[in-house]
């Protein structure tokens, strides 16, 4: 199931680097349904926080009607910052799921564990490592095409 839906989000990475923005994407889904899509939109918008889980959750919000996306799972294929992660929690999302670590910004687990932390309110469960293969071999050649 999560191999599925990470391939959804590694589409939307592609087409993230298709318009020059870092190659990351996201799905926000609910049992077994799509909710909504996002990719990293920063260059595109010229908008800091357009990145791809953001663009998801709003989507997600939007198309359920409330900001509150409980019994839903947001898969991307790039561990989250700061704002992401934090952004994570106060949508009261129930899982995470997520390619490639990120050991120089990430927030669930390599810097930071916003998403577990204990002294916060809301909780969920963080699958990592789903196509890490795939989703930092996209990162590491788009970095290597921009040097």
């Amino acid at each position: 199931m999560h191999e599925r839906w990470m391939a959804a989000a590694i589409a939307e990475a592609e087409a993230a680097a298709a318009h020059g923005d870092v190659p990351v994407g996201a799905v926000v889904v609910r049992g077994d349904d799509e909710v909504a899509r996002g990719r990293n939109r920063r260059e595109l918008d010229a908008d800091p926080t357009a990145h791809a889980e953001m663009v998801a959750i709003r989507a997600a919000a939007a198309a359920i009607g409330s900001w509150r996306l409980d019994g839903c799972t947001l898969y991307v294929t790039l561990e989250p910052c700061v704002m992401c992660a934090g952004a994570v929690v106060l949508a009261r999302l129930d899982r995470l799921v997520f390619g490639a670590d990120d050991p120089k910004a990430g927030a669930v687990g390599a810097l930071y564990d916003i998403p577990r932390d204990p002294r916060l309110n809301h909780r969920l469960e963080v699958v990592r490592g789903v196509g890490s293969d795939t989703a930092a071999g996209m990162l590491r050649e788009f970095f290597a095409r921009r040097r």
